[in-house]
């Protein structure tokens, strides 16, 4: 059983990371660098759109990585 992942745009997957204490290091193009003190930067296209695939890309890194 898995919970189904939404349609989020790129400014809303940073703002949910934000509250998660990463922070906008840059940008280049369309894609969003953001930094956290422990964790690994994390890349978002910043899309009207994410896809889901993508989106449970960032949400796996943005949980597992140290």
């Amino acid at each position: 059983m898995s919970s189904k992942i939404p349609v989020l745009s790129g400014n809303q997957v940073i703002k949910a990371l934000s509250k998660a204490e990463y922070y906008v290091h840059d940008q280049k193009g369309s894609h969003i660098h953001l930094r956290h003190q422990v964790k690994k930067p994390l890349t978002v296209p910043n899309h009207n759109e994410i896809s889901r695939g993508t989106l449970r890309a960032i949400i796996r890194e943005s949980r597992f990585n140290s």
